[in-house]
């Protein structure tokens, strides 16, 4: 599976160490890190609350789609995806021609304890253990065509990067 400079591509619900673990990834590997949610601010000049509330979710998620193409285009990358970026239509082949698929996963539990009091993020508004459970049932299978699959449950961020790295040499 291994290809010299092939992406790497992680996804899963938002709070599962995508980011924090991606830059860990791409500094071990010497490649270039990038966080999809934060192309897309800078692309839009506004913040994510900012574009669901102007424009709407499926605004959000066809300027997702286009920043996920271009990005994917080069090879050397660790790219961190937005929670809902596999719901887009075309995205999961996209990741997968492009790259080596990640999906990070955890606990409810684990989720709501690391993003909880994040206001930063449109879909936890209101209730957000309720709104965490509710969209990991709607999102139960949207992962599982990665390549792999990490638990980051009780695992540090060096630890889920050396999980990663291992299925990644293969």
């Amino acid at each position: 599976m291994k290809v010299k400079n092939k992406n790497i591509i992680l996804i899963g619900m938002m709070g599962t160490g995508k980011t924090t673990v991606g830059t860990l990834v791409a500094e071990e590997l010497d490649y270039e890190f990038i966080d999809l949610d934060h192309v897309i601010i800078e692309q839009e000049g506004r913040s994510i609350p900012e574009i669901f509330a102007d424009s709407g979710e499926e605004y959000f998620r066809s300027v997702e789609t286009a920043v996920l193409k271009r990005t994917l285009q080069a090879g050397g990358r660790v790219v961190s995806t937005g929670g809902g970026a596999v719901l887009a239509p075309g995205n999961t082949l996209l990741m997968l021609e492009n790259g080596f698929v990640v999906a990070l996963t955890a606990t409810a539990e684990d989720i709501i304890s690391r993003i909880g009091g994040d206001d930063k993020r449109p879909l936890l508004a209101g209730n957000a253990e309720e709104r965490v459970r509710r969209i990991m049932e709607e999102r139960r299978n949207a992962y599982r065509f990665a390549h792999c699959t990490v638990d980051t449950t009780g695992l540090n961020a060096a630890q889920v990067s050396q999980h990663i790295l291992m299925h990644y040499r293969g």
